[in-house]
């Protein structure tokens, strides 16, 4: 089906994964992290003012927040600080076709490897959940669409892909 001829709309439905067993306890909600470049500010002769720069490939830190519902063993299952951390979600993407209203779907892949950062395991409160959250440090993140690798980021190999481009491969002919 042509990329034109579908809109979309939203996550169906999605799970976690940490150590290839599904996270019961995780919330609704998941915040992926943000890539924010590392930059300097360029000025000097021939430049009126200045301008932020971006560094290609080099990004600052990437943080995940895993928010949990509870205490219970996926919590602690991802917190060996000695242990590196492999955390996979898999969603279902829906669309609609834009020539004929049916409904279709697409799946969605994140992969992201780390360590922890941070544990708060949350509050006690009478008929509410905990809100337990744990922060990983990534080193490694990768985003599939519909089986096709749109960004993949590691942070200790040099690899940097978008869209199966190597955005570091004239850098790395030169270095």
């Amino acid at each position: 089906m042509a990329k034109q001829s579908l809109i979309p709309e939203i996550i169906n439905n999605y799970n976690v994964y940490g150590k290839g067993n599904k996270c019961i306890g995780v919330t609704g909600a998941t915040t992926l992290p943000t890539m924010d470049a590392i930059t300097e500010t360029i000025n000097g002769a021939g430049i009126l003012g200045t301008y932020e720069t971006s560094v290609p490939g080099q990004f600052g830190s990437l943080e995940q927040e895993i928010n949990f519902r509870n205490l219970d063993e996926d919590v602690f299952s991802i917190m060996d600080p000695s242990e590196p951390v492999a955390i996979t979600m898999r969603g279902s993407e829906q669309l609609t076709n834009r020539s004929t209203g049916a409904l279709t779907y697409r799946p969605v892949r994140i992969v992201e490897r780390g360590r922890l950062k941070s544990f708060d395991p949350g509050k006690l409160e009478n008929g509410k959940m905990m809100e337990s959250k744990v922060t990983l440090e990534l080193f490694y993140y990768l985003i599939e669409v519909d089986g096709k690798v749109m960004l993949e980021y590691d942070k200790l190999n040099s690899v940097y892909k978008i869209n199966g481009k190597d955005m570091l491969a004239k850098i790395k002919a030169y270095s």
